[in-house]
């Protein structure tokens, strides 16, 4: 039995594994525990092993990597349109084997356990700013109940909270003053969150000698650089600049047919976390452009002119995304001298 192609479908608890031949023919199918797996896998001679780019893949991707085999993370979405006959978790490991015999398929790297960590701490930095803005409205609009309309910023609500507190003559009731106090000390600890979080992204953005080089490239700041280096890896997995710009949806959405080509705005595809950290990256640059005269500046400075401030900013955060693999992909840093304008 030559085993060469192996569809796994994960789960948290019941895993479905089919192989196949040389010829692609079905030779084995299982259901394996989870505690199943690795003793499953070590009994198979080094073969190539396809998953879908999901929750513990990057576990199992390591685990199964390190036991000689060649693993293969295929994004979801390329994987559905193999899929044949009813939905099941068989047919979703023959569909996932399948779509890995592709060669033209787009490939997730398998990261590493200090990218996951790098990964896991923007997780939870974005998650307490999200419930940082959640709370503060809430906030506004509870007060704006009692005719109390605060300036618009978190600044401006931090502040004001303790002079309403401090003010008898305002029209709040008590009852409201002490669930105010506590809604106060939420936003407090949320602010300790986020500080503690940034904190540990600034550590190691300086401690990590890839975040380090690509804070040599404009707009690339500790936040924006550990979020690059955490999703792109070491740009391996990419054949060119360009493809890392249309991973991330900075790129024209196409809807062309019959030779008439029609480009619409950014596709918008894949993490739209480092997308946003990039586009507000690039604001800072073309912010700066007007006051600069090297030539990425005059490149900035004409885009804004020609196609406005938007499309300007979109197109320095597709230069970045490119200068930011050329920078991982050949460990080298970035020097404004060679970067010419392009359109």
């Amino acid at each position: 039995m030559n085993i060469i192609t192996v569809g796994l479908d994960l789960a948290k608890s019941v895993f479905h594994v089919v192989c196949f031949s040389e010829q692609f023919k079905e030779v084995k199918k299982r259901m394996l525990r989870r505690n199943q797996v690795i003793h499953f896998f070590t009994q198979l001679p080094p073969c190539q092993v396809a998953m879908e780019a999901c929750a513990s893949s990057h576990y199992w991707g390591r685990e199964l990597r390190a036991l000689g085999h060649d693993v293969k993370l295929i994004p979801p979405q390329y994987v559905k349109p193999y899929l044949r006959g009813n939905k099941n978790d068989y047919n979703d490991a023959r569909a996932i084997a399948e779509a890995s015999t592709r060669p033209s398929m787009p490939l997730v790297a398998i990261k590493t356990t200090e990218e996951q960590d790098m990964q896991a701490i923007h997780r939870m930095r974005a998650r307490c700013i999200k419930d940082r803005t959640a709370l503060s409205n809430s906030t506004r609009g509870l007060l704006g109940e009692y005719g109390i309309v605060l300036p618009t910023g978190l600044a401006a609500l931090r502040r004001s909270i303790p002079e309403l507190l401090e003010d008898a003559e305002n029209g709040l009731s008590d009852r409201f003053r002490n669930l105010l106090v506590r809604r106060y000390e939420q936003l407090v600890e949320l602010n300790e969150h986020i500080a503690f979080y940034t904190n540990e992204l600034e550590l190691l953005s300086r401690q990590d000698d890839a975040c380090r080089r690509l804070q040599t490239i404009p707009g690339f700041g500790p936040i924006v650089a550990s979020a690059f280096r955490s999703t792109i890896g070491d740009g391996r997995i990419y054949a060119r600049g360009q493809d890392v710009a249309a991973s991330l949806g900075l790129v024209p959405r196409q809807h062309s047919s019959g030779g008439k080509n029609v480009l619409l705005g950014i596709s918008k595809r894949g993490d739209c976390y480092l997308r946003s950290q990039l586009v507000h990256g690039a604001r800072a640059v073309v912010v700066q452009a007007v006051r600069k005269d090297d030539s990425l500046s005059r490149w900035i400075n004409r885009i804004r002119k020609e196609r406005g401030w938007n499309k300007a900013v979109v197109a320095v955060a597709n230069k970045m995304a490119r200068i930011g693999w050329a920078i991982l992909r050949y460990n080298t840093v970035y020097q404004s001298a060679s970067a010419s304008p392009t359109r």
